[in-house]
């Protein structure tokens, strides 16, 4: 089959990897299964766009302003509605990660008026919108939205947030997770004695400001430990460097930058334990990631995740404050056999229920049932 993805932003600063990195696992799965496989999407970054993004064919246009001031939502390039336009005619079926943008917009008014089959994936991204901006753009985004063969939701929440904005008769809404991709071979062979990472977008939701806290609390006690911080820069950068300053960790708390997918992976691989203290994530698949390379890790529990976590003992779920963060963190620290334990657990875990082989298989039955109905 020919089988087109659409996500609305690619980068090489990681801002938006988590439907990239969704979205590339399951093509790259697909792939390897015999499809012809292919991503399209805006691009930022150094440099023309690159020809694959892990792996997987990339066709991009670059990232522009369309409508200033609006970040992600208002970023487009002209040039993206002739390649939509051609790339939907030439699936089988097309998989849209969608939210409320003008990439999304375009992909979907593409695959209505080309009367190609989709599925959607909001990815938490579509809750009911109040203010007017959100209202306004609904009645272009909504009826398209409507028109999906299926919407793909990890969560209860989501589930619940999408039926609100969708309304009564909208399409099926079908619970998948997502899929991880196996890490390669000595992915842990750099691993750093003592190491605590935080590594997500610098972001209100993901709450680095605790995490520099929670260093604050561990140092004390373990002078030795670092704590690296990477990822982009949402608002939360000037904070988190006064939070270090205040608490007196320079040198000790460093931020390191945004990184790719891949590099974010291979630092994963190194750190002693991941620490995320964000709340209200659907499907952190920087979680799954440092599991899948044998990195403890400490959560919260308003992670979407940390109920499946729980069942197999595989990380340290907390209540996200800093008291508690810095006592997973030096539990772990301190025992060199619970970490094995996490480890391997959490390898468990992911073979268990966030495999993306049955990910995979899930989505080619869906991808043949739509790619008949064509």
């Amino acid at each position: 089959m020919r089988i087109v993805h659409v996500v609305p932003l690619v980068g090489d600063d990681g801002a938006h990897d988590g439907p990239v990195g969704v979205a590339t696992a399951q093509l790259g799965e697909l792939a390897g299964r015999g499809h012809e496989v292919g991503l399209v999407a805006l691009w930022r970054g150094r440099g023309a766009p690159p020809r694959t993004v892990d792996g997987v064919p990339l066709h991009a246009r670059r990232a522009r302003a369309f409508v200033p001031g609006r970040g992600l939502p208002g970023l487009f390039h002209l040039g993206l509605l002739p390649l939509l336009w051609r790339l939907a005619g030439r699936a089988d079926v097309l998989h849209l990660h969608a939210g409320r943008n003008l990439v999304s917009l375009a992909a979907l008014a593409a695959a209505a008026v080309r009367r190609r089959p989709f599925l959607v994936q909001t990815h938490g991204a579509v809750r009911p919108g109040r203010a007017v901006l959100a209202r306004s753009f609904d009645r272009c985004f909504v009826p398209l939205l409507r028109r999906a063969a299926a919407v793909l939701v990890l969560t209860d929440a989501e589930e619940a947030e999408l039926r609100e904005v969708l309304g009564p008769g909208g399409p099926r809404l079908v619970r998948m997770p997502n899929g991880v991709r196996a890490p390669a071979r000595g992915a842990a062979a750099e691993r750093q004695p003592t190491e605590v990472l935080f590594l997500a977008r610098l972001q209100a939701r993901k709450r680095p400001e605790a995490f520099v806290r929670m260093a604050a609390l561990v140092h004390a006690k373990r002078p030795e430990v670092t704590f690296p911080v990477h990822g982009a820069d949402e608002g939360r950068l000037a904070e988190v460097r006064l939070t270090v300053a205040d608490e007196g960790l320079g040198g000790v708390v460093a931020y390191g930058g945004a990184l790719d997918h891949d590099a974010a992976v291979r630092r994963l691989a190194r750190a002693t334990v991941y620490v995320l203290p964000g709340i209200d994530e659907p499907f952190p698949m920087s979680v799954l990631e440092s599991l899948t390379v044998g990195t403890p890790v400490v959560c919260t529990d308003r992670c979407g995740i940390a109920a499946a976590l729980r069942r197999h003992d595989a990380a340290a779920v907390t209540d996200g404050s800093p008291e508690q963060l810095a006592g997973a963190v030096l539990e772990l620290l301190d025992d060199a056999a619970l970490r094995a334990r996490r480890a391997a657990a959490g390898r468990v875990a992911v073979a268990a229920e966030f495999s993306l082989a049955a990910v995979a298989d899930r989505l080619e039955e869906w991808y043949g049932f739509l790619g008949g109905r064509g």
